[in-house]
């Protein structure tokens, strides 16, 4: 379903376990309420998917959607 509206690319950053995603999704700025951005059912399922794979450590798929960065302990 697609919103009405004037879209927008945001870099969002989603943090699960050791690693930090940063991607790119599209948000819409509604015609008829256009107080603030919101998401797509599809770029909610898209972060969603993104933290569940974090979770999983599937860097191959991640990578592929954005960029990753791994936590690195300190001695």
């Amino acid at each position: 379903m697609r919103i009405e509206g004037k879209r927008l690319k945001r870099t969002r950053l989603i943090q699960k376990g050791r690693y930090v995603i940063s991607l790119e999704v599209e948000m819409v700025v509604p015609t008829e309420d256009d107080s603030e951005p919101c998401y797509e059912p599809e770029a909610v399922e898209l972060l969603r998917e993104v933290a569940e794979r974090a979770e999983r450590g599937d860097i191959e798929w991640l990578q592929r959607h954005g960029k990753v960065f791994e936590l690195v302990d300190s001695p």
